[in-house]
């Protein structure tokens, strides 16, 4: 029997099976793109089947990839979005069943996106001057809103119109300067969830390339070893890289070409002639390239390419010497021979001498050549940078040209040296003596010997006879010709008497003033002899004084200016030799305080060239005649040179120097005039007398006066002897020659 107890608890298990609850938690969700999310579907009840339905409608399957289903127990199940994205939003459901039985839950999915920096480069550059868009690409859902800093503060659009943020949220910056570079700061909200986000991002801004240029047109020396620099200074951001090239192809370090450090200096080495030309300064950086032409000017100092010898006979028609020379700038050519200076043009008044230069060639033509042209031309080629010289040789064939005294002096008994000089070329000359038309020596010339000399030949007579005095030929040949001269042998006489001029009586003593004699019979006075006694004495007292050689006088000197202003030549005229040849002549001067170098000038020399002068100085110069006894007393002369000229004179200031100059030599004259007893008005007002001599009887010497003439003089010394009345002694023979070599 079914109890009342039995029914009731069947009636209350069967009212438990079939009420089935679902709940999914969370019980909504929210889902930033990209992420995952799970969620649970509990079930409250005996749930045979627990599913998943899509925004669909669809079951969802499990084991999917981005959508998963899984059951975790008998009651719940769970759903896993994994990396959400906007087809996954909708409504989802869970439905749970058991026989007829069935209950579901549903949960809203909404799937946003978060603040996210798509294109927001952290480093963006610019050039200078231009529109800049600084990029910040941003999304979100909604959208966002987009602020922008600059340096930490929000930018003032309105206070800088440069400055505009564009529909697509960048910000542009119009004409951008390197004062806006730095750090930009692009700002995102999201108000709906109060979202923010940002990105720094730096900017820099490129600045082209520009170049500075201290010397655009440089200029070097060639071929002696100098180099050359050529420099271009270069700005930019980031800094420029430079190179240099030459018609395009870009120049390397080498051993030709170095670089500094950041390439902005290039030094070319062993500067040539080839090196001339110009050169570009590239630079180059990311916001672009700029360059700049330089030109290298490369001088080239004179050189002389060409020259030729040359031989001719004398009194060719002309004979033309060539001198050519290279260098840039072209360089002018002249010619100097001694101290004789070529220029272009006619150079004698004869017209034998001309000079004509074309570009770099010159040529220097002699016409009608003379022997005496022969020898040394130097051809000089100057430019502004430095100057080259070669020598040249004029070759002069010609005829023996027979030098030496024609007429020599000797009495018998003495022997005496003819010399026959010979001046020849070619130098092979045969040379002889003849004599009546019968060469020397021969069977009946005893008394003749024959010494030669690479360019003389001396005839040594001893007279016997008067026969021996008279005419001898030197017959002197080569293969351009023959060349005779007739010497004289003259006997010498005794001197004539001196002349006693003035007497001066002192105490115990006179002072007798003499002429020299006028004539010394054609040898040296050797010696003179006094004689006096007291009036009324019949017995004369003597004494005999040697003629003893002594210093020289002073010279003449007379001076004139050269064409440059700045050199002067001096000249002098030989005085008396004091008895012994003189030696040298010695000039030294000075812009009055201080000496320069002295000269030394040869015997035979009668001039000085004194060049480089300063300009408008006052000048001194000493002359000195030195032989083997001394050194003569100095003759001294001033003067000024002449102001540095500026430029060509005029006219006026050509007749002012014009002016000063005869002045100075006025000036000059009359000082020469009364100093000296020499000059123009000395010339005028009648020359000094003879040079007198005087004796002091108690010293027994005998002193010479300054012959004042302005003629050379000779030194002759003549034998004296006593006057007939006097009954002195004869002569003492004098041995004039010594032979110079072995006779033949």
């Amino acid at each position: 029997m079914v109890q009342p107890r039995d029914i009731f608890l069947a009636l209350l298990l069967v009212s438990y099976t079939v009420s089935l609850d679902v709940l999914i938690t969370p019980s909504h969700g929210e889902i930033s793109l990209g992420e995952s999310k799970f969620f649970i579907c509990e079930v409250t009840g005996a749930a045979k089947h627990i599913d998943w339905f899509g925004p669909k409608g669809e079951r969802i399957e499990p084991h999917r990839q981005d959508i998963t289903v899984s059951r975790n127990d008998e009651s719940s199940s769970t759903l896993t979005l994994y990396n959400a994205v906007e087809d996954n939003a909708g409504t989802y459901k869970c439905m749970a069943s058991s026989g007829d039985q069935q209950a579901e839950a549903t949960v809203n999915v909404k799937i946003f996106q978060k603040i996210t920096f798509t294109n927001a480069p952290s480093r963006q550059e610019f050039n200078e001057g231009d529109s800049a868009s600084i990029v910040c690409d941003v999304t979100s859902s909604p959208p966002p809103t987009v602020f922008w800093k600059y340096r930490g503060a929000g930018i003032q659009m309105q206070k800088d119109v440069r400055f505009k943020v564009l529909p697509n949220k960048h910000l542009q910056i119009r004409g951008i300067k390197k004062t806006d570079e730095g750090s930009y700061t692009c700002e995102a909200r999201q108000f709906a969830r109060g979202e923010i986000d940002l990105r720094v991002i730096k900017v820099v801004v490129n600045v082209l390339p520009t170049i500075r240029v201290w010397q655009s047109e440089v200029n070097a020396t060639a071929d002696v070893g100098n180099s050359a620099m050529l420099t271009c200074a270069v700005d930019g951001y980031p800094e420029p890289m430079v190179t240099w090239t030459r018609n395009k192809m870009v120049l390397e370090a080498g051993e030709k070409y170095g670089f500094n450090e950041d390439g902005s200096e290039m030094t070319i080495m062993e500067v040539s002639k080839l090196d001339e030309g110009d050169y570009t300064c590239i630079a180059k950086n990311k916001a672009g390239e700029a360059e700049q032409e330089l030109s290298l000017r490369v001088f080239v100092k004179p050189k002389i390419t060409y020259t030729a010898n040359q031989t001719s006979p004398e009194m060719e028609e002309q004979v033309t010497l060539t001198c050519e020379a290279s260098g840039d700038p072209t360089p002018t050519i002249s010619w100097t021979s001694g101290e004789h200076v070529f220029t272009e043009g006619e150079q004698s008044p004869d017209g034998n001498v001309v000079v004509r230069s074309d570009a770099r060639v010159s040529s220097l033509t002699l016409k009608y050549v003379k022997y005496t042209d022969a020898g040394q031309y130097l051809c000089t080629a100057r430019s502004a940078i430095g100057e080259d010289a070669a020598a040249l040789y004029l070759e002069v064939h010609y005829a023996p040209k027979i030098l030496g005294t024609v007429a020599v002096y000797t009495w018998e008994g003495n022997s005496v040296n003819i010399s026959c000089e010979v001046r020849a070329y070619p130098s092979e000359v045969s040379i002889e003596w003849l004599r009546d038309g019968l060469q020397l020596p021969n069977s009946n010339s005893t008394n003749v010997k024959i010494y030669r000399t690479p360019s003389s030949s001396y005839l040594q007579v001893t007279p016997e006879s008067e026969n021996d005095f008279g005419s001898y030929n030197c017959t002197a040949s080569n293969e351009m010709g023959t060349e005779s001269k007739e010497f004289l042998l003259i006997q010498a006489d005794v001197p004539s008497a001196p002349s006693v001029s003035e007497v001066r009586p002192f105490s115990t003593t006179a002072q007798i003033y003499f002429e020299e004699p006028e004539s010394n019979g054609g040898v040296p006075v050797l010696r003179y002899r006094a004689e006096w006694r007291a009036p009324g004495s019949g017995r004369w007292t003597h004494k005999v004084f040697e003629a003893q050689d002594g210093n020289p006088n002073p010279p003449k000197l007379e001076w004139t200016p050269q064409p440059k202003g700045n050199s002067l030549r001096v000249s002098w005229i030989k005085q008396d030799d004091g008895g012994s040849p003189i030696l040298h002549y010695l000039i030294r001067y000075k812009p009055v305080s201080i000496w320069n170098p002295e000269i030394r000038m040869p015997t035979g020399s009668d001039s000085v060239v004194l060049s480089g002068l300063d300009w408008d100085t006052e000048y001194n110069v000493f002359v000195v005649a030195e032989n083997e006894k001394g050194k003569s007393q100095a003759a001294s002369m001033s003067f000024r040179t002449t102001a540095e000229p500026a430029g060509v004179p005029g006219i006026h200031s050509g007749l002012f120097i014009f002016v000063v100059f005869i002045l100075l030599l006025l000036a000059v004259d009359v000082t020469c005039y009364f100093v000296n007893k020499c000059g123009l008005i000395m010339c005028l007002c009648g020359k000094s007398g003879t040079g007198t001599k005087a004796h002091n009887l108690e010293e027994g010497k005998a002193a010479f006066i300054k012959d004042e003439s302005k003629e050379p003089i000779v030194e002759v010394r003549t034998e004296d002897e006593c006057t007939a009345n006097h009954n002195a002694a004869g002569p003492t023979e004098p041995s004039e020659t010594t032979p110079l070599t072995e006779p033949e």
